[in-house]
């Protein structure tokens, strides 16, 4: 991947905030030519640094549930690229998965990240998870979020990131050293 140009961090950080912009209304916003941001934005694209999506309200899709969930790789278990591509075989079968992925915290190295349409669909969720993966999985513990009673003060959103890219100047690393 090539370096990012400063011109780079303020196209995601506007497209972040509204991936709506044409790159004609984008170019006036940062006050650069058309044609730059669109060769900017193509090259973007094509290293897959930007993507596009929609980040819905999952309350008023009828999600009640989000669950956080924390695991433990038993170490007698060998992780080889059999037991990836199974994780990931797993993942794609389950479209209510947001993320996944190794980390360390809370006395775990695992953590996944679903929503449910309710408390049958999540018991119904970590029967299958235990199932496929209790022998390599230990101390399974969820985090849970009610959509419809618990108080949300911030729902998903990458408005917030994008400032912080646009306060950088270009690297997010060199933000934090200035908050």
């Amino acid at each position: 991947m090539k370096e990012l140009k400063k011109v780079d961090y303020r196209i995601l950080s506007e497209f972040m905030k509204n991936s709506r912009l044409s790159d004609r209304q984008l170019a006036k916003n940062l006050e650069i030519s058309q044609p730059t941001v669109t060769r900017r934005r193509t090259i973007l694209e094509k290293e897959k640094l930007l993507e596009y999506t929609a980040v819905p309200d999952l309350k008023k899709l009828g999600f009640e549930m989000l669950a956080i969930t924390f695991a433990n790789w038993k170490h007698e278990h060998n992780e080889d690229e059999e037991r990836t591509d199974e994780a990931k075989a797993f993942c794609e079968k389950h479209p209510n998965i947001l993320f996944v992925s190794t980390g360390r915290g809370l006395g775990t190295d695992r953590v996944t990240v679903s929503v449910h349409k309710n408390y049958a669909d999540y018991h119904n969720f970590m029967t299958e998870l235990r199932q496929e993966w209790g022998g390599y999985l230990e101390k399974i513990d969820s985090f849970i979020v009610s959509l419809q009673k618990d108080t949300i003060l911030m729902n998903f959103t990458f408005k917030c990131l994008a400032e912080l890219i646009k306060k950088s100047g270009n690297d997010p690393r060199k933000a934090r050293k200035q908050t």
